[in-house]
């Protein structure tokens, strides 16, 4: 449902509960259309679809988080501003496990909109130096952590950073490994 529809439902209601309040004199009725009225601007900051994802990610349900993200198609016209970094931001969370390439496009998208929560700023952060620790791009990746690491004033994420510094110490294998038999190839 498009962001502007949820404002003008919220309208009409309010526009009904002033009509119930003045003109029939019912007072009740009209307070609890007033309060309905505010499910419709909530569900213009907060979309309903976002919610029912991260609901789904608490409870570890990633195939049902996919299928409430699905649900928006046109993200700019659906969600509020604040919420086109979480939109990007839990795409990523969903594809980490079985595309972990398409990850950081979308992380970055994330941080670019904005996160609200230092955590997920964290955890984007986090997403993006394991990216580039992959890809091979040290320097990059411990910067990356260091922001995760100062981002993350909970410490929940400190097993997971500790870990790709471990991963970063190691040495990398050569790209080329050559082979020694190769070089005697030229004597026969």
């Amino acid at each position: 449902m498009n962001k502007y529809i949820k404002i003008v439902i919220a309208a009409l209601l309010i526009i009904a509960g002033l009509y119930l309040m003045i003109f029939t004199r019912s007072l009740g009725w009209g307070i609890v259309v007033f309060l309905l009225a505010a499910l419709p601007i909530f569900l213009f900051f907060k979309n309903e679809y976002i919610l029912l994802a991260f609901w789904q990610l608490r409870k570890q349900n990633m195939d049902k988080a996919v299928v409430y993200l699905s649900n928006i198609k046109d993200y700019q016209g659906q969600l509020h501003k604040s919420q086109y970094g979480y939109f990007h931001y839990l795409q990523g969370l969903t594809l980490a496990q079985e595309h972990p390439t398409k990850v950081e496009p979308l992380m970055r998208k994330a941080l670019e909109y904005g996160l609200n929560m230092k955590h997920d700023r964290a955890m984007a952060t986090l997403n993006l130096a394991a990216a580039a620790i992959s890809k091979g791009r040290k320097q990059e990746g411990q910067k990356l952590l260091e922001e995760a690491k100062r981002l993350d004033s909970a410490g929940m994420m400190t097993d997971q950073i500790k870990m790709m510094k471990d991963q970063l110490k190691m040495p990398t294998m050569q790209k080329h490994v050559h082979n020694p038999h190769m070089r005697q190839r030229g004597k026969f």
